[in-house]
């Protein structure tokens, strides 16, 4: 007699821990230097509001993933709401490219604390920050697909490691706390903290990961929103002190030589040598734990893009294994721009787009609120907010880095164009 495979299902904890696995991985290691370098004393606000952004945000993911549990997550919400393939399609795109850049930011923050643990600086930092950072983004490129494995307990154990390591940094970055040796950080204005909260939100954005488990969980419309609520109010704890530590124990000249592993500068004088390393080890499990789950996220969504005729054919032929030409030539642009670009430019690139892909899921939500049950004041909240930052941050870009802006520009010209192309080929045209 034919059996069907058991269903996994995920718990409360486990859906909660892919996300602060998620956020974490991306967010405090990679991003910390450069949000302090932006907001100077500012940082605590700039991390608090692109929590209560993500706060809003995570609603329309809890409503939207809640009523579409066996859905594809953010593309199928665009399909459902937005009948127009090429737009749909091409906000698809977007968010395609942004997992890639994510992916090139957090395996640059991941060669950088490896060159770091080393002790490696100046030239020889650098040439082992592009080693490192290639040989993680080639690794678990390799991994998924070869088949990427199962998450769950594991996560949760992951998650409690660097949740420990933190809460040491904490206690002690805390505790060791004195007047006379604050150092001297910019005081900053209103509307520069307002720009870096894009930078901020960046450290949140993983939580988008968690509307992908509403297939597996016994009763997604009420475990659903407790996770992502509780996966977000914890990280936005954990960062507002964290940032609070990091601003009273850097220099400005060492935050402006380290602004990439920030974490372990502010570590070794407060945990010594060894305290150092396993803030940097923690960084490292971290970086390469959501590179893997990002470039899980991104093999499927470009398969299903490829498959619903939305992305080139290369997508969904076989290279090796699970793997697809597509996703190799992926790989293959992930390596360039890791080592074509440095961090802070990247994490602009990152920022700008994962902004403007989360401003579409509040249009989306608002479009399908009737369907989802959804309250209009959090959905109409939500955009204005993140609006006024994507327009703030966007005038920080051009103040520090205007180059980027046209990198920018590029990204969603891009995308545009080849759904444009994609659609022509299947209509035969």
């Amino acid at each position: 007699m034919d059996t069907e495979p058991v269903k996994k299902y995920f718990s409360l904890w486990e859906v909660a821990s892919l996300g602060i696995g998620s956020m974490i991985g991306a967010g405090i290691f990679a991003l910390m230097g450069q949000t302090v370098l932006a907001a100077g004393k500012g940082v605590f606000a700039s991390f608090l509001i692109g929590g209560v952004v993500a706060l809003l945000s995570g609603y329309s993911y809890a409503k939207l993933g809640s009523r579409y549990p066996d859905s594809g997550g953010i593309m199928d919400y665009f399909n459902k709401a937005f009948p127009c393939k090429l737009f749909s399609g091409t906000l698809s795109i977007v968010y395609l490219l942004t997992l890639a850049i994510t992916i090139a930011l957090v395996g640059k923050s991941f060669g950088a604390y490896a060159s770091n643990l080393l002790g490696w600086e100046g030239y020889w930092g650098m040439v082992a920050t592009a080693i490192f950072s290639s040989l993680v983004i080639l690794t678990f490129g390799y991994v998924n697909m070869r088949g990427a494995g199962s998450v769950g307990k594991t996560e949760i154990l992951f998650v409690s490691f660097k949740l420990l390591i933190l809460a040491v940094l904490i206690v002690a970055g805390l505790s060791n706390l004195s007047p006379s040796a604050v150092p001297s950080l910019k005081e900053t204005d209103p509307l520069t903290v307002f720009g870096s909260v894009g930078l901020s939100f960046l450290a949140y954005a993983g939580y988008g990961m968690m509307a992908n488990t509403a297939g597996n969980l016994r009763d997604p419309a009420k475990t659903l929103p407790r996770a992502i609520f509780l996966a977000i109010g914890l990280v936005l704890v954990l960062y507002v002190i964290l940032s609070y530590v990091v601003v009273e124990n850097i220099s400005p000249e060492a935050l402006a030589l380290h602004a990439d592993t920030a974490m372990a500068q502010v570590a070794r004088p407060l945990l010594g040598i060894w305290g150092g390393a396993a803030v940097s080890i923690a960084a490292l499990i971290a970086s390469a734990s959501a590179i893997n789950a990002t470039f899980f996220s991104l093999l499927n969504i470009s398969i299903g893009l490829s498959k619903s005729k939305q992305l080139l054919p290369a997508f969904s032929i076989p290279f090796w294994r699970k793997g697809t030409k597509g996703f190799a030539w992926t790989i293959g642009g992930i390596l360039v721009v890791t080592n074509l670009f440095n961090l802070q430019a990247i994490a602009n690139i990152a920022s700008a787009t994962f902004l403007v892909s989360y401003l579409a899921v509040f249009v989306a939500h608002w479009k399908l609120r009737r369907e989802t049950s959804s309250s209009s004041w959090p959905i109409v909240t939500g955009f204005i907010l993140m609006l006024v930052i994507f327009l703030a941050f966007l005038g920080h870009i051009y103040r520090s880095q205007p180059g980027a802006l046209w990198i920018i520009a590029s990204f969603f010209l891009v995308s545009f164009l080849l759904e444009r192309w994609v659609g022509k080929r299947i209509a035969g045209k």
